[in-house]
């Protein structure tokens, strides 16, 4: 078993952002500020226009209208979301979606901004903030997105023996693979709950494996609600979802989510449920302003996508199109011009909720939250409190 105290320790920072050398000279990892620094001077070098293929009008043809989409690792939701885009974007002849696996959250904001040939890629909301948050892009602000896409939900899945989250300080808690989704998001809730378990690495179902023998304590999963990993599980095997305290760090971070009977009747009592946080993800683009054929492959993406979207939420795609707002905003960052200019001459589909609307709905999720829970009601003073910092959350601002 592989295991360490936390991962994306400084080291592995460097890695994730290192500049490799080209021809026969030894891959390097140089520090942060000189590789940024080399980066941003040789740009050009690493998003620049593709390859011309010769003069063949075959070749022309076969190479006009590409995009470059990278997703997730192979077994990541984000590649057959990808792979939906482009039933409704390709056209046979002047538009094309090429999807490419990615290797992690980091990786794929690194490549977005340096990788050549890569125009767009789905993000985790959570390692977009950490890039920028930590400055592990120099110029990564010129990132903009194109829509906020799909949640999904961090579980926790643990033995009888582990009761709280501080339970699992000093046990080993399995991450998946490393630099994976799920990796990035259980070491950023550790870190902002202070707890510090020892890592394991194994793929999720050798990592489920090992903790119905308890050769683990736990293992973190992002992926959305219901898992078909965990459908196997009995009451037998002693194991059960740990909630995710919502302390005001962890919300200023995540949103507050729940899993419930209808998602695991196998793992949750009917009348309970178990929180948790959802993690976000988001398509964005790179930025491509010095090159203007794929930058208007982008724009013309951007208006296709849009305008074609309603054929996502119809049989035979993925039932997860239906919860995305692809008018919704996301905090903190730049949308696309295209984007942008196609929600401005569009106005019906991006026309807020109504706020007293949003907070009745906000107001009686909360109840019919609490009461499932067994918790006491909350009086309408914490129920206001606790939508301005959702309302906070929503629009990027501190709390």
């Amino acid at each position: 078993m592989n295991t360490m105290k936390l991962p994306y320790s400084p080291t592995l920072l460097r890695k994730h952002f290192s500049i490799m050398g080209c021809g026969k000279s030894v891959i390097r990892t140089v520090s942060l500020s000189m590789a940024f620094g080399i980066a941003a001077s040789l740009a050009s070098a690493f998003v620049g226009e593709r390859p011309a293929y010769g003069a063949s009008p075959y070749a022309a043809a076969v190479n006009r209208g590409v995009i470059e989409i990278e997703a997730g690792p192979a077994d990541d939701i984000s590649v057959r979301l990808i792979g939906e885009i482009a039933r409704i974007v390709d056209d046979g002849s002047t538009r094309r979606v090429v999807p490419v696996v990615g290797r992690g959250p980091l990786q794929n904001v690194n490549d977005l901004k340096y990788l050549r040939g890569i125009d767009l890629a789905i993000i985790q909301a959570d390692a977009l903030d950490f890039s920028r948050q930590q400055k592990l892009l120099a110029g990564g602000d010129t990132l903009t997105y194109i829509a906020k896409l799909h949640n999904e939900e961090l579980h926790l899945l643990v033995t009888s023996d582990i009761k709280t989250p501080a339970d699992l300080a000093g046990k080993i808690v399995n991450t998946d693979l490393a630099d994976s989704n799920t990796a990035f998001t259980a070491f950023r809730l550790f870190e902002l709950l202070q707890i510090a378990p020892k890592i394991a690495t194994d793929s999720q179902p050798i990592a489920l494996d090992k903790l119905r023998k308890g050769e683990i304590s736990g293992m973190a999963f992002v992926t959305a609600k219901p898992a078909a990993l965990f459908s196997s599980i009995k009451p037998s095997d002693n194991l059960h979802f740990l909630s995710v305290p919502l302390t005001q760090t962890v919300l200023g971070a995540y949103a507050p989510t729940a899993i419930t009977a209808a998602d695991y009747p196998n793992l949750i009592d009917a009348d309970k449920s178990v929180d948790t946080i959802a993690v976000g993800t988001v398509l964005m683009a790179a930025d491509l302003h010095l090159f203007p054929e794929r930058e208007r492959n982008v724009r013309t993406f951007v208006e296709t996508f849009y305008t074609g979207y309603q054929a996502l939420l119809g049989t035979g795609f993925d039932p997860r199109w239906r919860d995305i707002n692809i008018a919704a905003d996301v905090p903190g960052w730049v949308r696309h011009p295209a984007s942008l200019a196609w929600i401005r001459n569009n106005p019906q589909i991006a026309a807020p909720a109504d706020a007293e609307m949003l907070q009745a709905l906000f107001t009686r999720f909360i109840d019919e939250h609490r009461q499932v829970g067994g918790a006491a009601p909350m009086s309408a003073s914490e129920k206001n409190a606790l939508f301005q910092q959702f309302e906070a959350w929503q629009h990027g601002q501190p709390h």
